[in-house]
């Protein structure tokens, strides 16, 4: 966003009084350009930054406390008048910038909520420290660096493809606690890493980071490294590498760690550490590219936004969004929020729908531990409901709106609402999908049987279903064979927590659950692992109920 103020087409006097000597609000900073050709931005508001030009910031960093208008106009010469600097005084008071409108927006806090579903708590300013560190990236800063950590992610891809068939039985059986302990470790110092390249490219560019801390990100713990102060930077390559610098430093850690593992085990080294590097190298390339998926506010959408030079590029694009299916649902005429991007509002749909899979995807990681949590965990389930429900109320509500202000006929407006509901209300009823009910199987000498948590739908389970036996693993679940339902009713027992986690090591700490017999034709060769019972077809509204929701109410 650029505001700018041309000396030789004067404005009409402001409509509301500003203050005799105006002054900035004490969050207002003016920035000169970091170089020939860039930009004066004017930051507020802390984590907020608007693009001037240098009339508008010559005025602005007069308007001190001490300084009439007729003051700044003669200070700024040429074809400024006092009436012209009452309207560029006007405009930064209706953009707050002005002292008096600090109260107006939200402070600068540790804690801070991102909508849609992202909480941040800031730990540090990285500021000071990254500019003592920044004779170092200017060492690093060149071409070689660049070219051999290219030929480490390309060596670490190569080292995964040689040793694709240790990854898959790595990712397909249950590991060792110490190996997942050191792994879960190592992948939270790849993700500080991760962070600090952000901030370290941007200091090296003459940029501030603003705040670092940690954040559930779509209930998802992770690292963060506000690298706003980047719209500063005068140049678009600048800020993309900006953003890209933490998925480079995470390739980067995943190719170290594959070769690490081709090393090992070329050196006939421990198979657990092996196989430590190994997860470490799949992950750090996973979320690499998962960063660089551009319709969440993730590196990827950091760097197109840098790279078009277009601030707030998701908001306005989902804006386009919004009013493309509003213009085909209720008719009507609309303004493009982003008219010189033809793509936008096929970019603002995915946006919109991408957040849920993430939401879907993070659900899926937490349900075992909210179901665990019993009443405690019913309650933080139904908050995100009530928060998700009120997201889509508030979206229909805007779209609604958009018709209306576009002129739409008002028998569209209450008859397609109507329409699409008794259509999702019929999907709901009409489609069926096969339910399953989720646990695991321990066998004990010449028994099997199936162990579920008391969250599981145990009124589900009927004598003869059919049962698939698989081995527990991190990702994949090879299958171990098949069994029935030997007796439907469940008994009160323990079970090892391995039954429940692809963990092993573990057998001597036990969990209460539910024990069904199971007939097998042959013995499975792992003695715990996962089993899925088929439950017959349920409707896709009571197929979500059973399955996202009544484990909260068992």
């Amino acid at each position: 966003m650029k505001l700018t103020l041309s000396p030789a087409r004067p404005q009409p006097p402001p409509p509301q009084p500003l203050p005799e000597h105006p002054r900035l609000a004490s969050d207002v900073l003016v920035h000169e350009p970091l170089e020939e050709g860039a930009p004066w931005v004017v930051q507020f508001g802390g984590r907020r930054y608007l693009r001037v030009g240098a009339g508008m910031a010559r005025l602005l960093t007069l308007a001190d406390g001490t300084h009439t208008a007729h003051d700044i106009a003669a200070e700024l010469g040429g074809s400024w008048s006092p009436e012209l600097v009452n309207a560029g005084l006007l405009r930064a008071q209706q953009t707050h910038l002005l002292h008096g409108d600090e109260q107006q927006r939200p402070r600068d806090r540790a804690f801070t909520f991102v909508p849609p579903l992202t909480f941040q708590f800031t730990v540090l300013r990285p500021d000071r420290l990254l500019s003592r560190l920044r004779p170092l990236t200017e060492r690093l800063a060149h071409r070689g660096l660049a070219a051999a950590l290219a030929v480490l992610a390309v060596a670490g891809l190569l080292s995964v493809a040689g040793q694709l068939p240790t990854i898959t039985n790595a990712l397909g059986s249950p590991v060792a606690v110490p190996t997942l302990v050191l792994w879960v470790c190592l992948s939270y110092v790849g993700i500080v890493l991760h962070e600090c390249a952000h901030g370290l490219v941007l200091s090296h560019y003459g940029g501030r980071p603003n705040r670092m801390g940690v954040m559930l990100f779509y209930l998802t713990p992770a690292f963060f490294c506000d690298v706003t102060d980047g719209w500063r930077l005068p140049r678009n390559s600048q800020r993309v590498r900006v953003a890209l610098a933490g998925i480079s430093a995470q390739v980067a850690i995943g190719g170290l760690a594959a070769v690490a593992s081709a090393v090992v085990a070329a050196a006939g080294g421990s198979s657990e550490l092996r196989d430590c590097f190994l997860l470490l190298a799949v992950s750090n390339y996973t979320a690499g590219v998962f960063n660089a998926v551009p319709f969440v506010k993730l590196d990827g959408y950091l760097a197109l936004m840098g790279h078009l030079d277009l601030s707030h590029l998701r908001e306005r694009a989902m804006v386009d969004a919004r009013r493309l299916v509003a213009r085909l649902l209720f008719g009507g005429r609309y303004e493009r929020a982003l008219p010189g991007v033809s793509w936008a509002p096929l970019f603002g749909l995915a946006c919109m729908i991408f957040p849920v899979y993430v939401v879907g995807m993070a659900f899926t990681i937490w349900r075992t531990l909210l179901e665990d949590m019993g009443t405690a965990g019913a309650a933080v389930v139904v908050l995100v409901l009530t928060y998700v429900m009120l997201r889509l109320y508030s979206g229909a509500a805007r779209l609604i709106a958009e018709a209306r202000t576009a002129g739409a006929r008002t028998w569209r407006i209450v008859v397609v609402p109507m329409v699409v509901l008794v259509a999702m209300v019929a999907i709901s009823a009409g489609l069926s999908l096969p339910y399953t009910v989720t646990g695991g199987f321990l066998r004990d000498h010449e028994r099997v049987v199936f162990v579920t948590t008391g969250a599981a739908d145990q009124a589900a389970i009927r004598t003869g279903a059919k049962v698939t036996l698989e081995r527990s693993g991190i990702v994949f679940h090879d299958r171990l064979g098949n069994a029935t339902v030997a007796s439907a009713g469940p008994m009160d027992t323990s079970a090892p927590f391995s039954v429940f986690a692809p963990v092993k090591g573990l057998d001597g700490l036990r969990v209460p659950a539910c024990a069904v017999p199971l007939e097998t034709d042959g013995l499975p060769s792992d003695t715990t692992g996962l089993a899925v019972v088929s439950a017959g077809h349920r409707s896709l509204g009571a197929w979500l109920y059973l399955r996202y929701l009544a484990p909260f109410w068992r």
